[in-house]
């Protein structure tokens, strides 16, 4: 699937989202995948310390990799969760860098979460997905 087969919808009654980092609605053809909660982890799965914005650099590439075991990329991903210990905005800036590296002006859906903690003393950051792979073509 080629990112134009995601339909990105932001009605004009709704406020424009894209400088906040995310898309209101966003179909596509095809199978859905869940990505669970990745974060910035070591081999073993243990946190690794880092300040919040390596924390997010880590996440995402925890995501890519995900993402390729599957045999998709973030291209094909329609939604996401991301979760911010003790968000304050200043992180938005950090977060919308990561998401314009990697997805540009087709931004998936996305729900924001400030949370007091996570699963693991020193994670600061979480982002799950969903994804969609692609309908085959007969």
């Amino acid at each position: 699937m080629t990112s134009d087969e995601r339909t990105i919808t932001n009605p004009s009654t709704l406020h424009d989202p894209t400088s906040f980092g995310y898309s209101h609605a966003v179909s596509a053809p095809g199978e859905i995948v869940h990505i669970a909660g990745q974060y910035a982890s070591d081999a073993s799965g243990a946190p690794v310390p880092g300040d919040f914005a390596t924390q997010v650099e880590l996440a995402f590439d925890r995501l890519r990799s995900a993402l390729e075991a599957v045999g998709l990329g973030f291209e094909h991903v329609v939604r996401l969760g991301t979760f911010i210990v003790d968000h304050d905005p200043s992180k938005l800036e950090v977060l919308g860098k990561a998401l314009a590296a990697r997805f540009g002006d087709r931004l998936p859906a996305q729900t924001l979460s400030g949370v007091a903690a996570l699963a693991l003393p020193g994670m600061l950051f979480e982002v799950d997905a969903v994804a969609v792979r692609p309908a085959h073509r007969t």
